[in-house]
Order: structure tokens, then C-alpha cells, then sequence
């Protein structure tokens, strides 16, 4: 498929010029990680959050909410062992109208040496640039970009053992090896990928599991990054899965994901680019015994470029008033098997642009316009229409989002 074709492409150019960490310390969880807490066993509380307004331009609604809350408690040890946990409320509350409260890490971090460490816990696999990097003064627009919520599930974590460490043969190299729990195929959803698939720590099926790794390079203003995941999806036991005819073991009913990203970061401007690609090869068997219409592949991949315009007028300025645009593309059922229906809604355009202002450090302003196309959709996967709003369907929707964002 020739999107696919492209977003090989990309992949392979960036494979091909990336493959170390300069700490960035944005938070009192990104000191104690970088070890420049003030004492030797110190205790540290920190925490982000965001709310928004949201407004439906063609249905001419709006709906105000607050997006999450997160509280990060975090413990050093000693110089080798330091403990960090991260609580998130999501949606303001939690009652039968939705909501959510739940542990987003919750990881022991052991010091191997000085170039290598090693976690262990609910992590925060290094894939794509959100799932690792997602504080919302960190990003511009009031969402995350749709790429990395609907095809990368961010943020994606799981139980597991990692290690993590840097190159002195290479200066700038990272990379990153874990292996963490699989996802469970019963709870794909269509429209949602494998998001719904994920444990996030409750209650996961250890007898399938999945490797995750990733290089990551520094080069001057660039920030370049591959990574990878492969793991299985069904934790059955055999008799079960014989029964269903599923393929079990530590890497049965496979799912893979190939991502890559660069971005830089100079005088002002702000480069982001993306791609990435789920495979689920699977997924003739998967839809045989759910009927979930899961997609043989997913891909998709967004370009931004901001500008900080306040360096119009002082170069040296630590405040921030950027411009910003980003265009992303998301194919949901880029290929599918034959027992799964097509739908060109879920091959869906987006544009965003808006203002990022950030009058000190660690507060955001936040206000943005997205204008959202798709293909027809099938009408035999839904009931009504995709949007569901009393209207008639249209390829082309818009929304202006207002909002505030917080970290320490």
C-alpha cells in the first residue's frame, strides 16, 4: 500500500540517521531521576495536570474538562536504589459516568554503574515521543497528538524489567532493552487499536509477554530515536486456546509495532516528525473469535514545526508565546484480513494549529483550532453515524480547544 510504502520510507531514513541523555530537568521527578536532589535520602512530591475547553464548531457545543491530575511521589534510597510512582485522576472524578483513577508508574530504578541502570516496576516503555515525554507543558496543542493516542497508546505502560544505559564508544548513543507483560486480543476495539488491550498493571497475563528496545541519539539540536515492540496478545491457557485456535506462548498471537521520530530544537524553532506502523498478523484469528474487526495493520506519522516568537525580540528569553502547526495522518485498517469490514472513517486527516504561551516555567496557555477530515464511513459498523450527534455526517469536522496546563 503506497502509505505504507512512505511511512517505510521515513522509517528507514531515520533508522539510517539516528540511533545519551542530556538530562532536561522540568520537574522535581526529572531532578531526583537525574540524581540533583539536594540530599542523599530525599523524598520527593511532584505532579503535572491539564484541563481544557473543547468546542464543536459544526454542532456548536462546547464541554469544559478536567483532562487529568497527576501526583508523582518519588524516594531515594540510596545512591543506587530511588523509588518513583505516579497517581493520575482522569476526567475530574470518578463515578458511573466515567473517570478514572490509576497508577501511571510505579518503578524501582537500581544504578548499575554510571552508564547503566536498570527499572523495574509499571514503566513507561521508551516508544514514540509522548509516551516517554508526556507532561503537557512539554507539548503544544490541548491534545496529544492523535497518532500517539490512537495508533502508539499513549500512555502505554506495563510490568516489567528494563535497562537503560548510554555509549561511551558513541557519545549521544542511548538505547533501552525491556521485557514487560503482552496485551490481551479479547480487548481489542475497533476505532481503539490495541489501546483497550493494555493492562496497565492490573491484573496482567504473565504466561505471554512481549521485548521493547529502543536507540537513541543526540546529535547537537537533533533528537533522534527508533524503537520497537514485539509481544504476544493472548494469555490463554492451551486447552482454551486450542479451542479457539489462537496461537499461545510467550509470543503467541503476535503484535508488533516499528516506530521512529526526530525532532530538533534551535534558536527558537521547533521541528517534530513521526512515523509508525502496527502489525498484527494475527488478526484473521483474532476477529474469528472476538468479531472486534481488528486490522491486520495500522500506521500513521505527523509533522510540526513551531516558532517561539518572542525571540523576535530577545533571543535569550526563558518565556515562550510559539506558534505552532502539525498535520498527522492515521490509517486504522491500513490492511485488513478478509473476515474484517474496510471503513474509510478511520482513515483520518488532521490539522492543528494554535498558541502555546508560557509566561514562566512550568505553567502553559494553551489555545488551538483542529480541523478533522476522514473517508465515508461503512455503515454496517455502526449505528447511526460515527459522531452520533443528530446530524448528518460530514468528512470535515472543526473544533477550537482552549486550555491550561501545570508541572513541578
Amino acid at each position: 500500500m503506497k502509505t505504507n510504502k512512505q511511512l517505510f520510507i521515513l522509517f528507514a531514513f531515520m533508522a539510517v540517521s539516528s540511533l545519551a541523555a542530556k538530562a532536561q530537568i522540568f520537574t522535581k521527578e526529572d531532578s531526583l531521576n537525574a540524581g540533583l536532589t539536594p540530599s542523599n535520602n530525599p523524598t520527593v512530591i511532584s505532579g503535572y495536570g491539564e484541563a481544557k475547553v473543547s468546542y464543536d464548531l459544526k454542532v456548536g457545543t462546547g464541554e469544559a474538562n478536567l483532562t487529568r491530575n497527576v501526583i508523582f511521589f518519588g524516594h531515594r534510597f540510596s545512591d543506587k536504589i530511588t523509588f518513583f510512582s505516579e497517581m493520575e485522576l482522569e476526567d475530574g472524578k470518578v463515578d458511573g459516568g466515567g473517570g478514572e483513577i490509576s497508577m501511571e508508574q510505579f518503578f524501582l530504578k537500581v544504578n548499575l554503574n554510571r552508564d547503566v541502570y536498570m527499572v523495574t516496576g509499571l514503566f513507561i516503555p521508551r516508544i514514540g515521543i509522548i509516551n516517554e515525554n508526556h507532561l503537557p507543558t512539554t507539548f503544544n496543542g490541548n491534545d496529544r497528538p492523535f497518532v500517539e493516542r490512537y495508533i502508539i497508546p499513549s500512555t502505554w505502560r506495563e510490568l516489567g524489567v528494563g535497562v537503560y544505559g548510554l555509549s561511551r564508544a558513541v557519545p549521544g548513543l542511548n538505547y533501552s532493552l525491556a521485557v514487560v507483560n503482552g496485551l490481551d486480543a479479547s480487548s481489542f476495539s475497533y476505532g481503539k487499536g490495541i489501546r483497550d488491550g493494555r493492562f496497565e498493571g492490573r491484573e496482567a497475563t504473565a504466561s505471554n509477554i512481549a521485548v521493547t528496545g529502543a536507540l537513541l541519539y543526540y546529535y547537537k539540536n537533533l533528537r533522534m530515536q527508533v524503537s520497537g515492540y514485539y509481544g504476544g496478545a493472548n494469555g490463554l491457557d492451551k486447552k482454551m486456546s486450542d479451542s479457539l485456535k489462537l496461537g499461545r506462548g510467550p509470543f503467541g498471537t503476535p503484535v508488533s509495532v516499528t516506530e521512529a521520530n526526530i525532532q530538533y530544537h534551535n534558536k527558537g524553532w521547533q521541528v517534530k516528525a513521526l512515523a509508525t506502523v502496527i502489525n498484527m498478523a494475527d488478526a484473521q484469528k483474532i476477529n474469528n473469535v472476538y468479531a472486534s474487526n481488528t486490522p491486520t495493520a495500522m500506521a500513521g506519522g505527523y509533522v510540526e514545526l513551531g516558532y517561539n516568537t518572542l525571540r523576535l525580540f530577545k533571543p535569550e528569553t526563558t518565556k515562550n508565546f510559539t506558534l505552532f502547526a502539525r498535520y498527522e495522518y492515521l490509517d486504522m485498517n491500513s490492511k485488513i484480513p478478509t473476515n474484517a469490514l474496510s471503513d474509510g472513517y478511520m482513515k483520518k486527516h488532521y490539522f492543528v494549529t494554535g498558541i502555546t504561551c508560557q509566561p514562566t516555567r512550568g505553567v502553559s496557555f494553551k489555545a488551538d483550532y483542529v480541523i478533522r477530515t476522514t473517508g465515508n464511513y461503512n455503515s454496517a459498523l455502526y449505528t447511526g453515524t460515527p459522531d452520533n450527534n443528530g446530524y448528518a455526517f460530514s468528512r470535515m469536522n472543526q473544533f477550537v480547544n482552549l486550555g491550561m496546563a501545570y508541572s513541578f
